[in-house]
């Protein structure tokens, strides 16, 4: 009876070891829950970006005085690279693009008296460092680096034009959506210092500012 009671264990206990695999190759059956696999962040991207700019631009000299607030369109491609460590994730991007930033409508004194001053810009570009904390999917970065683009001053019917270099920084957030793709808000702020309008075009040798405020949103195909 003893040697029964225990055969009756033993082959209980087997086949209570044995119910999760059985169950799972019956149709219905159990089945492991699914867990999305984490996104990794390491290796070359490129991508596309759309956004909108908006700022602010001085003119000065010892007889003008006049500020503008060029705003429009950025329309442009990205390209980068990251590395990651943990939750850590560090590179570098740039991009370049197309901008419609102006401002015809400059108030002040002197040759910038209404509405003689205006302001555009035809390109932006940025080269930067980015340094972020990823929470699976979502990245949270920061980012900083070097501004590049023109300057157009128009005053009393001409145009001077000078290609600027200054600098950029801001945050983002990125989120892996499928497979190799992510999408990004962000935004930056970036000031292209000074350029120089010079007396052929301004009457008087004038320093023009532009300072900018970008938000802007992409979509990024990542190459593991």
């Amino acid at each position: 009876m003893n040697r029964f009671i225990l055969n009756m264990g033993a082959c209980a206990l087997a086949l209570v070891m044995a119910s999760p695999s059985f169950a799972a190759d019956m149709p219905g059956g159990y089945r492991e829950p699914y867990v999305a696999p984490a996104a990794g962040w390491s290796g070359f991207y490129v991508g596309l970006n759309a956004g909108y700019g908006w700022g602010s631009s001085d003119w000065n000299s010892s007889v003008t005085a006049g500020s503008s607030s060029p705003s429009g369109g950025l329309f442009g491609g990205t390209i980068g690279f990251n590395g990651q460590t943990g939750a850590f994730v560090y590179g570098v991007e740039g991009d370049v693009a197309a901008n419609w930033m102006r401002d015809e409508n400059s108030v002040g004194s002197g040759i910038c008296s209404v509405p003689s001053c205006g302001i555009q810009t035809s390109w932006f570009a940025t080269a930067r460092g980015r340094f972020g904390y990823a929470f699976d999917r979502a990245l949270f970065y920061a980012t900083a680096g070097g501004a590049f683009g023109d300057v157009q001053m128009m005053a009393n019917g001409g145009t001077a034009t000078a290609d600027r270099a200054g600098w950029v920084a801001g945050v983002g957030l990125e989120y892996a959506i499928l497979g190799p793709w992510s999408a990004k808000a962000e935004y930056l702020y970036a000031d292209l210092g000074s350029a120089g309008c010079g007396a052929a075009t301004c009457g008087i040798d004038t320093t023009v500012s532009f300072k900018t405020n970008i938000i802007r949103f992409g979509v990024n195909y990542r190459f593991w």
